[in-house]
């Protein structure tokens, strides 16, 4: 688990580096940072979601997109995509940018790419991360999030949100 030191760079509201900060100084002073999410697709169109885990320092225990993940300094985002897939999931896949959406209060000041991939592999979730983890029926998660709004994080009520617009579903 991370202690906090982690350094992340901070950028502005064009997405463009001004400095670096570590994760705990980020989230405190609520400076514009970068992260990543995924959404892992089966051969039926289920989607993965992950339950946080409870040690997580930001909504631990809710229900979020496959993987997700702090952008290093440094790094880029196509780079921790790929990372984070295989910290969470155990997989490795190929990606396809999806959208991405500048830092706002539902993403906690996180400019996200977001990216999505099908998978025939058996997903090994690291428990380090997730406390459970399953695929979904796409229709399930809109019932779900109907009846249990706050059951799941608002980067990924965003990011649902526009996976339907986008597949007018």
């Amino acid at each position: 688990m991370d202690d906090g030191s982690e350094l992340f760079d901070v950028v502005d509201v064009h997405d463009q580096v001004v400095g670096q900060a570590t994760r705990r100084e980020v989230h405190a002073q609520g400076l514009l940072h970068r992260s990543v999410h995924i959404l892992v697709f089966n051969d039926a169109g289920e989607l993965f979601l992950q339950k946080r885990s409870m040690n997580k320092d930001e909504n631990p225990g809710y229900w979020d997109t496959s993987a997700a993940g702090h952008v290093s300094a440094g790094d880029d985002y196509w780079v921790t995509a790929h990372r984070e897939l295989e910290e969470e999931l155990g997989i490795r896949e190929t990606l396809t940018p999806f959208t991405r959406v500048k830092a706002c209060p539902e993403t906690f000041w996180e400019h996200v790419e977001c990216y999505t991939c099908t998978t025939q592999n058996p997903i090994r979730i690291n428990p380090d991360e997730i406390d459970e983890g399953r695929f979904w029926p796409v229709e399930s998660i809109q019932h779900a999030l109907n009846t249990r709004h706050e059951a799941f994080t608002s980067s990924f009520r965003l990011l649902f949100a526009e996976y339907l617009k986008k597949h007018q579903l």
